[in-house]
């Protein structure tokens, strides 16, 4: 190189690296002598790298530019949003089905925890009344004597009051039960959600098949102009049930 670029600060290796890319392109815009066998064998595998380079290199902007006019006719059309809110959807029903799945699971044990306490409760009050109905058997056969008559009427009592109270009891764990079934309400409510989304999500799914399928036919207009399908009976471009929408799949290739 030349003193004043030595002057500007470049470095020796600096000044060799430009040296050789001003050298490589004198040689490929001039005919070049030929190579001593030496200098081939070294830029063999430079070569050959170059021509593997080369395809990759156009593999990749080609996918690019599909990639490309794939996104900006989504865009035109509206199907991006429609497909990114079926995507972002999913999270969405997840969660909303493992809130369901929680509040079915603790309604189920507090059920089950309130018929715990109730049915010994209810037990206890159907065998003792069985027993006072036989010995009140007895009295009325007239074989009870006025000691065992005594001793009838005083357990009868203390019935009588131990099944107001262990009633009461029943009673509150009946509530508890009751109370716990408020889940379907809130649950049934998700739900219905999750299927509406469901159903959402399927018909932007099927839309983008029927557009960009290429089993697809003519798709007519569906705007709002058209108004409702009055009758669907012997029509194939109407999807009115589960089956029709497992065969139109099945047809695109699904």
């Amino acid at each position: 190189m030349s003193d004043p670029a030595m002057q500007g600060g470049d470095s020796v290796d600096l000044e060799a690296l430009f040296d050789s890319i001003v050298q490589a392109n004198q040689t490929d815009s001039t005919d070049a002598p030929p190579v001593p066998p030496a200098q081939t064998v070294q830029q063999e595998p430079q070569t050959a790298s170059t021509e593997m380079v080369e395809p990759a290199k156009s593999m990749f902007s080609h996918i690019g530019h599909l990639t490309r006019k794939l996104h900006d006719t989504l865009r035109e059309l509206g199907l991006d949003k429609s497909l990114e809110s079926a995507a972002s959807s999913i999270p969405d029903a997840r969660d909303r089905l493992s809130y369901v799945a929680t509040m079915t699971e603790q309604a189920a044990e507090r059920t089950l925890n309130a018929l715990d306490v109730a049915k010994p409760l209810q037990d206890n009050i159907t065998a003792q009344s069985q027993l006072l109905a036989k010995e009140w058997d007895r009295f009325y056969a007239k074989q009870l004597s006025v000691d065992e008559f005594k001793q009838l009427v005083e357990k009868t009592r203390q019935h009588l009051t131990d099944t107001v109270s262990q009633s009461e009891q029943v009673s509150n764990q009946m509530l508890e039960i009751m109370m716990a079934q408020d889940f379907q309400d809130l649950t049934g409510q998700v739900i219905k959600k999750v299927l509406a989304m469901a159903k959402e999500m399927e018909a932007h799914l099927l839309d983008f098949l029927l557009m960009f399928s290429p089993n697809a036919g003519k798709v007519e207009d569906t705007g709002l102009l058209n108004g409702p399908v009055v009758k669907a009976e012997g029509r194939t471009d109407v999807v009115t049930n589960q089956e029709q929408v497992d065969d139109l799949l099945e047809s695109l290739g699904f």
